[in-house]
């Protein structure tokens, strides 16, 4: 038993003193390893997990990872095809494949980054400058479609303010920067998984035209509806001035049947009334007669034979 004991004892202390010598070293299965003499990588890259043995002092082993790993472009300002200036922000996802060739390409992930500056941002450049702007902002022509039932030129290009069809896309333009990035990173032992347009935005002086052609189409449709409201304002007042016209038709119509109906009667009560004695009847509008045609300035000269005096001088003959 105490043999047991010792021999853990030492193998113990064997371990420690491998580990503190640098010959033992672990490789996790997120990781992979170049092993260096003197600066110059030895064999072949290590990515089997566990524990390996090298060299002491003389061998140092350099870790890669083997996950993918992330690139953030800086936004640069880039002209499209149709002479529009825009800022292009990218991203892109890529993982080691071969360590040797990267270790002695790059060296490490910032060394990666800087190539990946230059090969992706280039490869961008030469997409986006060989399209027209409207391809990289939209993807398809759902927007047109759409359209077609609608405004047209609410969904008008900002600039120009005309709808442009889509051909390539922005999905297109995508594939295009990978396929193009994808021929020169393997020879730094990369591979690219994927690149993304993050975002695009219009220089300063495009996007003060865009923010005008927005404000001038928002006017544009509010007068719009403004001029569909007046329009309908006018039809319902037109259609209740047309319904007003027409009650007040029937109602001046029957008011007319109602006097009319009213003037025949008191007409049948006045002649029934006059007929049973007439010579009252021309009395009463011989009086009237002198009310409406004498007054206290009025000089009259008449004849004595004339019908106007008749009841007057019958009056003064009573007297």
């Amino acid at each position: 038993m105490k043999n047991v004991m010792s021999f853990i004892v030492v193998a113990v202390i064997v371990v420690a003193l491998l580990l503190i010598s640098g010959a033992v070293y672990t490789v996790d299965e997120t990781r992979q390893v170049v092993i260096t003499q003197f600066g110059e990588p030895i064999g072949k890259p290590i990515t089997d997990a566990g524990l390996h043995f090298k060299m002491p002092f003389v061998q140092q082993a350099n870790y890669f990872e083997k996950r993918i790993l992330e690139w953030d472009g800086n936004p640069n300002q880039v002209p499209t095809k149709d002479k529009k200036y825009i800022w292009v922000d990218t991203t892109a996802r890529w993982k080691i494949v071969d360590s040797l060739k990267f270790l002695q390409s790059v060296g490490n992930e910032n060394g990666a980054h800087a190539r990946l500056d230059d090969v992706i941002d280039s490869a961008m450049r030469d997409s986006i400058t060989s399209h027209n702007l409207v391809e990289a902002v939209r993807n398809t022509n759902r927007i047109l479609r759409e359209s077609e039932a609608g405004d047209k030129s609410a969904v008008a290009d900002q600039i120009t303010g005309k709808l442009e069809t889509i051909e390539y896309g922005r999905d297109t333009l995508t594939r295009e920067i990978i396929r193009e990035a994808a021929k020169i990173v393997p020879q730094y032992g990369i591979e690219l998984v994927d690149v993304r347009i993050k975002r695009i935005n219009y220089v300063s002086e495009v996007q003060q035209k865009v923010f005008e052609r927005m404000i001038s189409e928002r006017k544009r449709a509010a007068e719009k509806y403004r001029s569909e409201g007046q329009g309908k304002k006018a039809e319902i007042e037109g259609q209740m001035d047309k319904e007003l016209k027409v009650i007040q038709s029937e109602a001046y119509k029957v008011a007319e049947e109602i006097k009319g109906k009213a003037d025949a009667t008191a007409t049948d009560i006045y002649a029934d009334a006059y007929n049973r004695d007439p010579q009252f009847y021309a009395f009463l509008k011989t009086i009237e007669t002198y009310k409406h045609t004498i007054d206290e300035g009025t000089t009259l000269i008449l004849t004595t034979d004339s019908e106007y005096l008749t009841y007057l001088k019958d009056t003064h003959a009573a007297e």
